[in-house]
């Protein structure tokens, strides 16, 4: 029992500390060599009265080119990861993700969309996030036709509106402009996080950090929805209800991210069933976990891809090359630690 809790103890720490060891690490990473120490100094000074002696070029490089991207990642990842995790407790099935109910579908449609009307940036992340939501909504309205297998008919729903939207977003790519704007709309699918701002950053937490923080309140409650409909029922939990609101707030979140990064697949597949085996099925423990975990995975991911080779790797092409051996490993070792 004492060895157990050591244990615990020491995962729980190595979670906290992870993050902040890896965001400090990633701002070493880039074509523009920059020292520890500055690094450290120029941080400090956004918090401490530091006096600056270092060149405008390292502050920019930090500030205004790093600094987002780091966020950016760790907020995309951890919020995937976090929407993963509860989509699988409330579908009760090991292989469900957050793009299930057809989100990655229609942020692409929408993105595709903006990008053939409109120039700006922020018109592509709205048209993604909005028909990101259409999408789930659709499900759920696909869903309310029928009364018997609720999460079920969601899951063959998503399918559905999966198929729906790529099937539109094919036409779109096939009337787009091969020159100018179909190589936008790939480079926008593959996923990438090179253009985001802090101006997105704050769009984005506007939606997501409220969202997980309210799915962290209700983490126990998620934990006997995942035990099933009748048990949550007699232990006093509202299944079909608290279903709908857990959907609704990992869909907000993983919407909101998707929205500025692209479709970055495996993500909140793959980490939730790491967190399991680390700190077990309880959500309790599982949601902060699985927030960690994602948000040191797509950080060293977005590292890799900024700088591997000359020209950015797309994200979602190295989440693929990544997650899909982890998970066949996974499967092969029997070890999703899903009870």
């Amino acid at each position: 029992m004492a060895r157990s809790r050591t244990t615990a103890r020491l995962t729980a720490l190595l979670l906290v500390l992870a993050p902040v060891a890896i965001f400090l690490l990633s701002f070493l990473v880039g074509r523009y060599p920059v020292p520890p120490l500055t690094v450290i100094r120029v941080i400090a000074a956004q918090l401490l009265p530091v006096t600056p002696d270092w060149p405008a070029v390292v502050g920019s490089v930090l500030l205004d080119v790093r600094l987002p991207r780091v966020v950016a990642a760790m907020l995309v990842g951890g919020g995937l990861a976090m929407s993963g995790a509860c989509y699988q407790g409330v579908f009760r099935n090991p292989l469900v993700s957050p793009f299930t109910l057809g989100v990655s579908a229609g942020a692409g449609f929408g993105a595709a969309i903006a990008i053939l009307l409109f120039q700006q940036r922020y018109a592509v992340q709205l048209c993604a996030f909005a028909f990101g939501l259409a999408a789930v909504g659709l499900c759920f309205c696909m869903g309310r036709m029928y009364r018997a297998g609720s999460t079920l008919v969601l899951v063959l729903a998503g399918v559905i509106v999966g198929s729906l939207f790529t099937a539109l977003l094919s036409l779109l790519k096939y009337v787009a402009d091969p020159n100018s704007k179909l190589p936008v709309i790939e480079f926008w699918l593959l996923g990438s996080l090179s253009s985001v701002s802090m101006a997105d950053i704050a769009a984005v937490a506007a939606v997501a950090v409220p969202s997980a923080a309210i799915l962290l309140l209700l983490r126990w409650r998620i934990t006997l929805l995942a035990m099933g409909d009748e048990q949550a029922r007699i232990l006093g939990v509202e299944a079909g209800r608290l279903r709908a609101v857990v959907v609704l707030l990992a869909t907000l979140i993983a919407a909101s991210t998707v929205a500025i990064s692209g479709i970055i697949g495996w993500v909140g597949l793959v980490i939730p069933h790491f967190a399991r085996i680390l700190v077990g099925p309880d959500f309790r423990r599982l949601l902060p976990a699985t927030l960690s975990l994602g948000a040191c995975y797509l950080l060293v991911i977005d590292d890799i891809a900024r700088s591997v080779t000359a020209a950015e790797i797309p994200l979602g092409i190295l989440t693929a090359l990544v997650g899909a051996p982890a998970f066949m490993l996974l499967l092969r070792r029997g070890s999703l630690g899903w009870a």
